[in-house]
C-alpha cells in the first residue's frame, strides 16, 4: 500500500467524522460505507489494497479490535437490566441464541451436503452473534421504548462472548476431522475453555478493584481510566495466552469481572466505544471489502445465497420469536426483536481468527458463507433501521396504555 493510499483512507475516514451528523438521520451506515470504500481501493476495482488473509498486519488487527470489543461489550454490559426487563434479553441469549446455532447447522447441512456435522456447527456459531452497531439508529432512537432498546443492546453485547465458546470447541472438532485426534483435541478445548476465563475473571476482578481504590484515594486522574481499562483487557488476554488459555475468552469474562471489581460504570468506556472502538469497527469493514469480499468471491455458490437469506431471516426470527413466548408481546415487537439482529463485527472477526488459527477442509466455502451473510446485513438493516425505527416508535405510541406497557 502507497502513502498515496494511505493518504486517501484518512481523507475516507475525515469525511467521514465531518458529516456523521447528516449521516446519522440518512439510511447509510458507516459500516456500509466503508465496505463500499474497501471494495473500491481493493484488488477488484482500483488494486491500491491488496492484502492476504494471512497477513501479519490483518492477523494483528483482528486479534486486538476482538479483544476491545469483547472486552468493553462485557464491562459496558448493564447486568442489572437482565433482571428489570422481564428477562427479554436472558431468553433470547439462553434460548434464542443455541436455538439459532442448531437451526443454522441443520440448514448447512441440508444446503451443503459435504460438510461434516462439526463444519455446519462452526458456519452457525460464526453467525450467531448480533452487532447493534449495525442498527444504531434503532438502539439510539427514543420513540423505540427503552426497555425495547435495552433488550437488542445488552443481547448484542453479550451474545459475541457466549458464542465464542462453541465457535472454538467447533473449529478444534471440524479441524480434527482432518489432523489431530480426539483426545489431544479434547485436552485442548478443556484447557481454552477453562484456563481463560479464570484467567480473566482474577485479572478483570482485581484490576476493577485496583481502580476503585486509586479513585477512592484521589490518586488516578479521569483521563486515566482509559489506560487501566486497555491495560486489564490486554493483561488479561496475554495472561490467558501465558498459561495456555484462550485469550478472547478472558477479554470476556475479564470484561464482565472488571465491571463487578469497580462497582460502578467506568467512565471510558462510553466514549471509548463512541471513538476508539468506533474506529476500529470501521477499520475492520474497509477490510471486508478491501481483503474478504475479493477472496470470498471466489468461492460463492447459489447455495452460499440461499443460506445467507436464511441466516438473516428465520434463523434468527424463529427461535427469538420461540424465546419469547408467553411474554404476551405483540407480533410487531417480536418481529422488530427477531429482524434486529444484524451480523458484524463478531462474525468477521471469528472467521478471521478461526482461518488463521486452524486448519479446515472447507475454508473457502465457509469464509463464502460468512461473509455474504454480512454483506447483505449491512446493507438489509442498514437500510431497514431507521425507518423501521420510526415507524415502531409510532406504532408503539398508538396503542392503549395496556398494551404499551408490555414493551415499557
Amino acid at each position: 500500500m502507497s502513502y498515496w493510499t494511505g493518504a486517501l483512507i484518512a481523507l475516507a475516514f475525515l469525511s467521514y467524522a465531518l458529516l456523521s451528523r447528516k449521516l446519522a438521520s440518512s439510511i447509510l451506515t458507516g459500516p456500509m460505507l466503508f465496505a463500499a470504500f474497501g471494495l473500491m481501493i481493493g484488488p477488484q476495482a482500483l488494486g491500491w489494497v491488496d492484502l492476504g488473509i494471512s497477513n501479519h498486519f490483518i492477523q494483528m488487527l483482528a486479534e486486538i479490535t476482538l479483544v476491545v470489543v469483547l472486552f468493553t461489550d462485557a464491562a459496558s454490559a448493564d447486568l442489572k437490566a437482565l433482571r428489570h426487563s422481564r428477562n427479554l434479553p436472558l431468553r433470547m441469549l439462553l434460548i434464542g441464541l443455541p436455538l439459532a446455532i442448531a437451526l443454522g447447522a441443520l440448514a448447512a447441512l441440508g444446503l451443503f451436503p459435504a460438510w461434516t456435522l462439526w463444519e455446519a456447527a462452526l458456519l452457525a456459531a460464526i453467525l450467531a452473534p448480533t452487532d447493534a452497531a449495525l442498527g444504531q439508529s434503532v438502539t439510539e432512537n427514543e420513540s423505540v421504548p427503552a426497555r425495547i432498546r435495552g433488550a437488542i443492546s445488552t443481547e448484542s453485547g453479550l451474545n459475541d462472548g457466549l458464542a465464542l465458546p462453541l465457535v472454538l470447541l467447533f473449529a478444534a472438532l471440524a479441524s480434527s476431522e482432518s489432523g489431530s485426534g480426539p483426545i489431544y483435541w479434547s485436552g485442548f478445548i478443556g484447557q481454552q475453555i477453562v484456563l481463560g476465563p479464570v484467567a480473566g475473571l482474577a485479572v478483570g476482578y482485581a484490576g476493577g478493584r485496583l481502580m476503585a481504590l486509586a479513585d477512592e484515594r484521589g490518586w488516578m486522574s479521569e483521563w486515566a481510566e482509559g489506560i487501566a481499562a486497555l491495560a486489564i483487557a490486554l493483561g488479561a488476554f496475554a495472561l490467558a495466552e501465558a498459561v495456555h488459555g484462550n485469550g478472547f475468552l478472558a477479554a470476556f469474562a475479564g470484561g464482565l469481572a472488571f465491571g463487578k471489581g469497580l462497582g460502578r460504570k467506568c467512565r471510558f468506556l462510553f466514549d471509548f466505544q463512541q471513538t476508539e472502538a468506533h474506529m476500529l469497527v470501521l477499520i475492520t469493514f474497509t477490510v471486508v471489502g478491501a481483503m474478504l469480499v475479493p477472496a470470498a468471491m471466489q468461492h460463492f455458490t447459489v447455495n452460499c445465497f440461499i443460506f445467507s437469506i436464511f441466516a438473516l431471516t428465520l434463523m434468527r426470527m424463529l427461535p427469538i420469536a420461540l424465546s419469547l413466548t408467553g411474554l404476551k408481546l405483540g407480533a410487531h415487537t417480536i418481529g422488530f426483536l427477531g429482524w434486529f439482529g444484524p451480523r458484524g463485527l463478531a462474525s468477521v472477526l471469528f472467521v478471521l481468527i478461526i482461518m488463521q488459527g486452524v486448519e479446515l477442509e472447507r475454508e473457502g466455502e465457509l469464509l463464502a458463507a460468512v461473509i455474504l451473510t454480512v454483506v447483505l446485513s449491512i446493507i438489509a438493516h442498514g437500510v431497514s433501521a431507521g425507518p423501521w425505527a420510526q415507524y415502531y416508535g409510532r406504532h408503539h405510541a398508538e396503542q392503549p396504555d395496556e398494551q404499551r406497557a408490555d414493551c415499557e
